[in-house]
């Protein structure tokens, strides 16, 4: 396989700033995966799959339905519809407890999605509606973790940061791309990194199937997946924004983020 060249770079380097959830930068592609920026990233590479020594397999999580009586959470977007997410408490138990204790606070009704980007997600969660605000049940930010059974694949849910999984507070994002879409293989990150970038083998082949943004692994809290309602985030994801700061121009608002029991409907 070949690298994408210097485009598919800068968008994921880009992208990656883009979910700075506070005051501050957010680390680019090169400096999570230790690469020296002044190489000539415009020289393709190849990479043989065969060869590539994949993590062990692991249980993935993600598209694990919620069963009767599990707490899932409903958001409800005005003159779009619902979005259902199931939570997992066991693999992002601060996450999980943090989501659900500013739900329960109607903390964030009437907030709006203030960042959309095409092919990679929909931001929101900030009270101040620019990307600089928010805060965690507990008044300050929160270290949620990572787990190796949840990964960035199309339709997670997880906390935006301003650099580490250490400065969570409430912003959230959902993984808004096309089914099987990836800008760069994980083979091809494992080329680009020089084997430092790597997946366990059934994560590589599932962000094959259901496309998602892997490079963000390891540097972001998922903490839940929507099971119902990517209609809506597509639809969410489709309006027109500001250039400058991807901004929707007409404002997309959260009317409620609610806790309810799972009736299995």
């Amino acid at each position: 396989m070949i690298i994408k060249k210097i485009a598919a770079l800068a968008l994921s380097a880009a992208v990656i700033a883009a979910l700075a959830g506070c005051e501050g930068e957010s680390a680019t592609l090169d400096e999570l995966i230790g690469n020296d920026q002044t190489q000539d990233t415009t020289t393709a590479a190849t990479v043989n799959e065969a060869e590539i020594q994949w993590l062990p397999d692991v249980e993935i999580h993600n598209f694990d339905m919620p069963e009767a009586g599990e707490k899932i959470a409903v958001i409800t977007v005005k003159d779009y519809g619902e979005i259902k997410i199931k939570l997992f408490p066991e693999d992002a138990p601060e996450g999980v407890e943090n989501f659900i204790g500013l739900a329960e606070m109607n903390y964030y009704d009437e907030i709006i999605f203030h960042r959309i980007i095409p092919n990679f997600m929909i931001q929101g969660g900030d009270p101040r509606g620019d990307g600089t605000g928010g805060k965690s049940i507990w008044g300050d930010k929160f270290d949620g973790g990572t787990s190796e059974n949840l990964y960035h694949f199309t339709g997670a849910v997880a906390y935006a940061n301003s650099g580490s999984t250490s400065t969570n507070g409430s912003q959230f994002y959902i993984v808004n791309t096309p089914d099987g879409y990836l800008d760069m293989t994980c083979a091809e990150y494992y080329a680009y990194s020089d084997g430092q970038y790597n997946w366990p083998a059934n994560v590589a082949e599932k962000y094959g199937e259901v496309g998602g943004v892997p490079y963000l692994d390891g540097g972001y809290t998922v903490f839940g997946q929507v099971f119902e309602g990517m209609d809506v985030v597509r639809a969410i994801a489709s309006v027109e924004t500001d250039p400058q700061n991807d901004k929707p121009i007409t404002q997309v608002v959260m009317e409620s983020v609610r806790i309810e029991e799972y009736t299995g409907e």
